[in-house]
């Protein structure tokens, strides 16, 4: 697990928790001591501690990052522009097999475990959505994306931002599930938290009793120590306590939902298992990132009766509607939105797969969403309406995730989570 304002490589003592503070500043291991992450922020010579003020019962936002970029045309099928067909020959999904359809847009046939949400209005895409210049670098485009500040060169990303905005700088507002290293969209100066599972959160090295004895000599140890690194234990300790005590205590899924357990989305399924499980415990939780991939198909993309597209396709699928049905009414608390930081090209290459493009496809899923329905304004894919190959982009992801937290966390200025960008509502929101 870690904590705290920035991350570091996974390489960089993956078997210990450690704390994580401003790393251009500070930088203070308590792995030694058996800590788990800490959660404070340092500024030159002033240090502010955590404090615990989150507001409970609140709405809560799900990112799930397609992450190597996902083919929106492909996940949400524009069937009734002739130019999709004709660009794909081999690997087009045919509009009889597509579900969630109308008479110009319908989803992959592996959607099939979500239809009920689209129908249901729990679920809405917009497409042709993106950056407003095209990058087709993946760790280039994501840090863009993720950043989503043009104006500065400070390394934070848009969720930093959003929670600290926040007086209360709790770090369990914004977590990130699947991995201990959080991804640009969290890094930053305010509090949070990044671990491969939710039970990750907690003192390493000790179980049962030992467990509670080490929790006990070590805020002994650290009681009154001042400075940075004696706040960042003692933040860290109750911290860790709070995850724990939730991680702890046996979870089963409601409404009879059963996660999927099988390759390629078990590790997805557990990280929204654990999202719900962090839900109902009610800490204060505002954000949750999960990253999901690899959707980079440059080469066997697949057919809709199988291939890498299929295979990716349904397990986000089984995993997100066993997520919605494990929420129940919890649903109108919750919003999922999806993002990637590019699309594909239009046409399929010599090896059956889709090299990097641009315009892509957003989904939206829960509460607060105005479902069932394709949003966004639609470029054509006309050879005189293509960009180098690419789909246009005509709505800026800014104002997708900008719509969101206006609707859904009325309390934090658009303009102060996406700093230099015009917000343009998209409609998508209630």
């Amino acid at each position: 697990m870690t904590t705290g304002p920035t991350s570091v490589p996974a390489s960089c003592c993956d078997d210990f928790a450690r704390v994580t503070l401003d790393r251009r500043r500070f930088l203070a291991g308590l792995a030694g001591a058996g800590a788990a992450g800490a959660v404070t922020s340092v500024f030159g010579d002033a240090v502010r501690q955590t404090s615990y003020a989150a507001t409970t019962g609140g709405n809560v936002l799900v990112v799930i990052s397609f992450r190597g970029g996902i083919d929106g045309l492909g996940l949400v099928v524009p069937h009734g522009d002739p130019g999709y067909a004709a660009a794909r020959p081999t690997i087009k999904v045919p509009t009889a097999a597509l579900v969630a359809g109308d008479g110009f847009f319908g989803m992959h046939p592996a959607m099939q475990p979500l239809a009920w949400a689209f129908e249901a209005g729990e679920l809405a895409a917009v497409h042709a959505v993106g950056m407003p210049a095209p990058n087709r670098s993946h760790f280039s485009a994501m840090e863009q994306v993720e950043d989503a500040d043009p104006t500065s060169s400070e390394r934070r990303g848009w969720i930093n931002r959003m929670v600290g905005l926040d007086v209360g700088g709790d770090p369990l507002e914004a977590v990130h599930l699947g991995s201990g290293v959080a991804p640009t969209s969290l890094s930053g100066r305010s509090p949070h938290v990044a671990a491969g599972r939710l039970d990750e959160i907690g003192l390493v090295g000790a179980d049962g009793e030992d467990r509670v004895r080490r929790n006990r000599q070590l805020r002994t140890m650290w009681k009154g120590v001042p400075g940075p690194l004696g706040v960042a234990a003692r933040s860290t300790l109750t911290t860790a306590r709070r995850a724990s005590a939730v991680a702890s205590a046996s979870y089963t899924p409601r409404n009879g939902v059963t996660y999927p357990t099988a390759w390629p989305g078990k590790d997805l399924a557990m990280a929204l298992q654990d999202t719900a499980q962090l839900i109902r415990a009610d800490l204060g939780t505002e954000v949750v990132s999960i990253d999901f991939g690899s959707w980079d198909m440059h080469a066997d993309y697949g057919t809709p009766n199988g291939g890498d597209m299929t295979r990716m396709v349904r397990a986000f699928a089984e995993g997100l509607d066993a997520f919605l049905r494990d929420l129940g009414a919890l649903r109108s608390r919750v919003t999922v939105a999806t993002i990637s930081e590019f699309g594909r090209r239009v046409a399929e290459n010599g090896n059956r797969g889709l090299d990097h493009g641009w315009g892509n496809v957003m989904l939206l899923a829960g509460g607060g969403v105005k479902g069932g329905q394709y949003h966004g304004s639609w470029p054509g894919l006309g050879a005189g309406t293509l960009i180098a190959g690419d789909l246009a982009v005509t709505t800026d992801y800014r104002d997708v995730l900008g719509e969101v937290v206006a609707r859904r966390f009325p309390t934090r200025p658009v303009d102060k989570v996406f700093p230099g960008h015009r917000y343009r509502p998209v409609g998508v929101m209630r």
